[in-house]
C-alpha cells in the first residue's frame, strides 16, 4: 500500500536535521561496546560470560534512566531532554579518560553506565519527536530514514575508532599466565589506554552537537490529548491498556537483546569459526555486518514508500530468521557469512517496532516511548545467556537465543502490532509552544 504523505514539513526540516544528527551521534557509544569486550575480555583475562558485563552496565544505564527521562520530559520538554542527555553523554565519554590511565574493569562499567544513561534520555526524546514532525501517515518511514544515520555511525564507529582502540592479536590464557605480575600489569595498562583518546574526541563531539541544539529553534510539540483523554494520561494502567504496545514492548526487548548480543559475538564466532584469526582480522566482518545494517536501514526506508511497515518488519524478521538457522546449523565459512547477513536485516527492526509501538498512542506517547526505550533492558539480558552458554558449550550453539527472539518479532510483525480499534486515539494535528 503506497504512502503518498510526504516525510515531512518545511517548517520541521532544520529541527529533523538536527534530530537526525543524534541518531548519527549516538551510534558510537553504543556499538563501540562490541570493541571493548574483546579487547577488555584480552586485558583482564575475562570469561565471555564476564566481558559482556560491558552491555549489562550499558543497557542497565538506558533501562534504569528511561522512566525518569520519560518523566523529566513531559515535564521540561524535548529540546531540554536532549540537552540533558548530551550532558550527560558528554560526562561519560570523559570518564573514559581517567579509566584508560587506571584500568580497572570496574571503572569502565561505571564509564558506560553514564554513556548510557545520556543516551536514554537521547532516545527518549529523539524516537518520538523524529515520529511527530511531519505527517502521521509517513512516521514509520520518517524513524526509519533518521535512524539510517545511525546505522551510518555504526560504520565509522567500527571502521575509524575501532582499530584506534582493538589490539591486533590477542595473547592466550596460557601466553598471560607466563607473564610476571609487572609485566603483566604493564600489558593491561596499554591495552586499556588505546580508549582515552577515542572517547575524548566523542566527548567533544557531544559539546559541539549540544552547542549546535542549544542556540538553534526547536518547535516544542505537545501531543493533543482526545476528548477526555488528559487525566487518563497520567495513568500507567491506561498506558498499559494498549496491547499492542505491551507487545512491541517485548519485541523490542528481544530485538536489542538479540541484537546486541549477535554484535557482541561477531568476533568471537569469527574466531571460532577460523581459529587462525586475530581479533582486528575477525573485527572486518564486523564491519560488515554493520555496513548491512547501515545499507539496510537506507533500502528499508525507501522500501516503505511502497511496503507497509508491518509487512516489511515481518520480512526482515523472517530474513532474520533463516540467517541464524544457517549460523547454527553448518560448518566453515558459510556460517560466518550468514551472522554478516544479519546485520542488514537487523536494520529496520528498532525503528520500526518502535514506530508500530507508539501509534496512535495520543497522550500516551512519551510514557509509551519510555517503555519501549526501557525495553533496551534486553541488551543486558540476552548477551550474558549467549556469553554462559558459550562458556558451557561453544558460541555457535549461544546464538539458539537470538534465534528464539526473532520468532517473537515475527509474530508482532504478523499479528502483534495491530492497535485495539477501540483504545487507539486518532492522530491529532500537532500544537507547538
Amino acid at each position: 500500500m503506497a504512502q503518498s504523505a510526504p516525510l515531512t514539513e518545511r517548517k520541521y526540516v532544520l529541527p529533523f536535521i538536527l534530530i537526525t544528527s543524534l541518531f548519527f551521534l549516538w551510534a558510537f557509544g553504543v556499538n563501540l561496546n562490541d570493541v571493548l569486550i574483546p579487547q577488555f575480555k584480552s586485558a583482564f583475562s575475562l570469561s565471555d560470560f564476564q566481558s559482556s558485563f560491558i552491555q549489562v552496565a550499558f543497557f542497565g544505564g538506558y533501562f534504569l534512566a528511561a522512566i525518569v527521562a520519560g518523566r523529566a520530559i513531559e515535564r521540561i520538554g524535548y529540546k531540554r531532554g536532549i540537552l540533558t542527555g548530551l550532558f550527560l553523554c558528554t560526562t561519560g565519554a570523559l570518564l573514559f579518560v581517567p579509566a584508560g590511565s587506571l584500568g580497572v574493569y570496574g571503572l569502565f562499567l561505571l564509564c558506560s553506565f553514564v554513556l548510557a544513561c545520556g543516551q536514554s534520555f537521547l532516545e527518549v526524546a529523539s524516537n518520538p519527536y523524529a515520529t511527530i514532525l511531519g505527517p502521521p501517515e509517513s512516521s514509520e518511514r520518517r524513524l526509519n530514514l533518521a535512524q539510517s544515520f545511525n546505522g551510518v555511525g555504526y560504520v565509522v564507529a567500527l571502521y575509524v575508532v575501532g582499530p584506534m582502540i582493538l589490539s591486533a592479536k590477542a595473547p592466550t590464557a596460557r601466553e598471560l599466565a607466563r607473564l610476571s605480575p609487572a609485566a603483566l600489569q604493564a600489558y593491561r595498562a596499554s591495552q586499556t589506554a588505546t580508549v582515552r583518546i577515542p572517547y575524548l574526541v566523542i566527548a567533544g563531539i557531544f559539546l559541539l552537537v549540544a552547542a549546535m541544539i542549544y542556540f538553534a529553534h526547536l518547535p516544542e510539540i505537545h501531543e493533543q490529548a482526545a476528548p477526555g483523554e488528559a487525566q487518563a494520561s497520567a495513568s500507567w494502567r491506561g498506558v498499559l491498556a494498549h496491547k499492542h504496545l505491551v507487545s512491541g514492548v517485548i519485541a523490542q526487548f528481544l530485538y536489542v537483546g538479540a541484537q546486541v548480543g549477535v554484535g557482541s559475538f561477531v568476533i568471537r564466532f569469527v574466531m571460532h569459526a577460523q581459529p587462525s584469526l586475530g581479533p582486528r582480522a575477525a573485527a572486518k566482518y564486523l564491519v560488515l555486518h554493520a555496513v548491512g545494517f547501515m545499507i539496510g536501514r537506507f533500502i528499508g526506508s525507501a522500501l516503505m514508500k511502497s511496503i507497509r511497515a508491518a509487512h516489511l518488519l515481518a520480512a526482515f524478521a523472517f530474513g532474520c530468521l533463516a540467517c541464524a538457522v544457517v549460523a547454527t546449523s553448518t560448518t566453515g565459512a558459510i556460517p560466518i557469512y550468514a551472522v554478516v547477513l544479519i546485520g542488514f536485516f537487523h536494520s529496520i527492526m528498532f525503528p520500526t517496532i518502535f514506530a508500530l509501538g507508539i501509534k496512535n498512542l495520543g497522550p500516551f506517547t512519551k510514557r509509551g516511548s519510555s517503555l519501549l526505550v526501557m525495553a533496551i533492558i534486553g541488551a543486558a539480558v540476552v548477551p550474558p545467556i549467549m556469553g554462559k552458554i558459550s562458556d558451557l558449550s561453544n558460541i555457535q550453539r549461544a546464538f539458539f537465543v537470538p534465534l528464539l527472539c526473532y520468532a517473537y518479532i515475527l509474530f508482532f510483525a504478523l499479528r502483534g502490532y495491530k492497535p485495539s480499534p477501540v483504545l487507539a486515539v486518532e492522530p491529532a494535528p500537532a500544537a507547538e509552544a
